[in-house]
């Protein structure tokens, strides 16, 4: 019997997810929306491209879940993006309600699974999981460190005119303006970023990275949705083929950085368990200081859960 890996959302992020996770072809995919119709047809269509792409997976679309019993991984990407109008208050009730929805269906139908949290505002929706899930830390956590990474290496490497294949890069914090690019642990070849980029534009690729979903939603009107499903597959990659990847992910934080009772962004190892490992980093004082802070705004927007 081939692996189950279930995505909750068949919008673009999740749809996006579903396809990469196919394209691996060491699970089969079952895609979950309420919306009639729309998982069907994005699974068909995924389905269909595998005649072209040489994949076997099958991808199924539901509007229960069902199909989904017995995944080893499950992947919320479901709620609501923010609509012009809307408060971050407004936007936290309404994703709580669906994330604390689609996480009691998940617990009845794949109650081994390692959860992995999409939905914004992420932090606070990790939250939500962990609480209403009642599983362990190791199996419930969140993407956005690898996709703020992946921004901030696409940058570095337009910058120096070298391969993002070579940039090693790390950001870690809350997933909003507040995120935190570790520049001191940032390499080009092995190279620190600061002997080869002048500290000016080094901050100026910081800045555009922590604005970089801002930037997305102004230039497309919605939420970007490739590298999100992307780096929601990598993670997918790394619990299911047991990689032991070392991924800046969002965790729930005991001590770790100075940090208590909190999901913040920082590199984990990653295995069939989930989170193996919390990987600390020698932090400069700015770096610490900037990771505080983020900390700060995220329990702000914690603060509004009802959970």
């Amino acid at each position: 019997m081939r692996r189950k890996v279930t995505v909750v959302g068949a919008g673009n992020v999740g749809a996006t997810c579903a396809q990469e996770i196919a394209r691996r072809d060491y699970a089969d995919v079952v895609l979950v929306d309420i919306k009639e119709g729309l998982p069907q047809g994005k699974a068909l269509d995924i389905d269909q491209a595998a005649a072209v792409l040489g994949y076997e997976a099958n991808v199924r679309g539901s509007n229960s879940y069902e199909e989904s019993a017995g995944s080893e991984v499950v992947v919320i990407t479901a709620g609501l993006p923010r609509q012009p109008g809307m408060s971050r208050d407004d936007l936290v009730t309404t994703n709580e309600k669906i994330v604390t929805s689609v996480t009691e269906q998940v617990v009845g139908t794949s109650p081994d699974a390692v959860l992995i949290v999409v939905s914004n505002p992420l932090d606070a929706m990790c939250h939500v999981a962990k609480s209403v899930s009642g599983w362990p830390k190791e199996r419930v956590f969140g993407m956005a460190g690898i996709l703020d990474t992946a921004r901030f290496s696409t940058l570095i490497a337009w910058e120096t005119g070298m391969s993002v294949k070579d940039v090693t890069a790390m950001v870690l914090g809350g997933h909003g303006d507040q995120m935190v690019p570790v520049v001191s642990a940032t390499t080009v070849g092995g190279i620190p970023l600061r002997k080869l980029v002048a500290e000016e534009r080094i901050q100026a690729m910081v800045e555009r990275t922590a604005k970089g979903g801002g930037e997305l939603v102004n230039l497309l009107g919605t939420s970007a949705w490739y590298a999100p499903g992307a780096a929601a597959a990598q993670m997918v990659d790394a619990v299911v083929r047991d990689e032991k990847r070392v991924l800046p992910c969002t965790a729930y934080l005991q001590g770790e950085y100075g940090l208590d009772g909190l999901y913040m962004g920082v590199p984990v190892k990653l295995g069939a368990s989930g989170i193996e490992q919390i990987v600390e980093l020698e932090l400069d004082e700015a770096e610490q200081a900037a990771l505080e802070s983020s900390a700060a705004a995220v329990r702000d927007v914690v603060s509004v859960l009802k959970t």
